[in-house]
């Protein structure tokens, strides 16, 4: 039974939403009015401000849930959103490889990356939001949870075993599906998404690189959503974590891209972080009586990711030569 159906708590979901939209405004339209090149000084500071808010919004909904269900429900709740937060915050990271990756591709300057993942982020929070809708419907069935449950092993499994991916955007079946009814500019020119050339409108690279960033974050949402509902059912919480997490993903970012390569070690991390939430939906709720204890989801999730990034500070690995090598850009493949 969810504490916060949406049909009595619609105002609930209003009230977060309309903060999380206000902060969009105040970042775009004071802070980042005019684009300029995003400090590790600025993308620390906005970082810290998000974990702040997400801590004071745990605060609150602690407060609240104390008073409307009693303390055992408040602990509860306030612990899944917690470990939600964490948990949707490490595989997060898992994106900065790829935003590293897509603005070398594209060539992306520095000062319009910002704009490029702040559109990014906005279209994420409208697919995440469509994705936890449907998962909350799903959850009503309970083979769902098995189903939902055995992806996230074979997910967490294959992440273990595989090696990363070069991405090849123009292989992507979105961005060539696109690019069928739209033509593409070689060149940016200043911020603009679209230009008008000879009478016809073409897509500059800073939309390309929007269209491949969403795209590839719907992928992601597949592993993600999956494994929180493992963490909680309640869609509230649900979204509030997922949301918190992708709205300081942006100044993680522009904190962690000069040196996201040396936590080599966070892939297998991440891996068995999947594993683990997948286990707990098709064995361990029921080993533990039905509910596998949150304080111990927590401190799992937050141990092995911790462990996966000192380990890999303390063990630096050597670059292979092939790594040093430039990607090749958007222009040499349309050429």
């Amino acid at each position: 039974m969810n504490l916060f159906p949406f049909a009595e708590y619609w105002w609930l979901y209003g009230a977060f939403l309309a903060f999380v939209l206000l902060m969009l405004a105040i970042d775009l339209g004071i802070f980042n009015r005019k684009e300029h090149v995003v400090s590790f000084k600025e993308a620390t500071t906005w970082s810290v401000v998000w974990v702040m808010l997400a801590m004071i919004f745990a605060g609150g909904f602690y407060w609240y849930t104390l008073g409307k269900f009693g303390e055992a429900a408040a602990k509860t709740s306030t612990l899944e959103f917690l470990t939600g937060y964490v948990l949707e915050y490490s595989l997060s990271i898992d994106n900065i490889f790829i935003f590293v990756l897509v603005f070398s591709y594209f060539g992306i300057p520095a000062k319009y990356k910002h704009r490029v993942l702040f559109y990014g982020i906005l279209g994420a929070l409208v697919f995440r939001a469509i994705f936890i809708a449907a998962g909350s419907a799903l959850m009503q069935f309970h083979w769902v949870i098995y189903l939902f449950g055995g992806f996230l092993v074979l997910t967490g499994i294959k992440m273990f075993f595989t090696s990363n991916e070069e991405i090849e955007p123009e292989k992507n079946l979105l961005i060539r599906t696109f690019r069928r009814f739209m033509p593409v500019t070689h060149t940016i020119d200043g911020k603009s998404f679209f230009l008008k050339i000879d009478g016809r409108w073409h897509a500059t690279p800073l939309f390309i690189a929007l269209l491949f960033l969403e795209g590839t974050d719907v992928i992601f949402a597949v592993d993600s959503v999956p494994a929180i509902f493992a963490v909680t059912n309640e869609p509230f919480i649900v979204f509030s974590s997922n949301i918190f997490a992708i709205m300081g993903l942006r100044s993680m970012y522009f904190m962690l891209a000069g040196v996201i390569d040396k936590f080599y070690l966070l892939k297998y991390g991440l891996a068995v972080v999947l594993v683990f939430v997948g286990l707990k939906m098709v064995w361990l709720n029921d080993a533990f009586g039905g509910k596998f204890p949150i304080s111990y989801s927590l401190g799992f999730i937050v141990s092995v990711i911790a462990a996966s990034i000192i380990f890999s500070l303390l063990f630096p690995r050597s670059k292979p030569a092939e790594e040093t090598a430039e990607p090749r850009g958007l222009a040499e493949e349309l050429n």
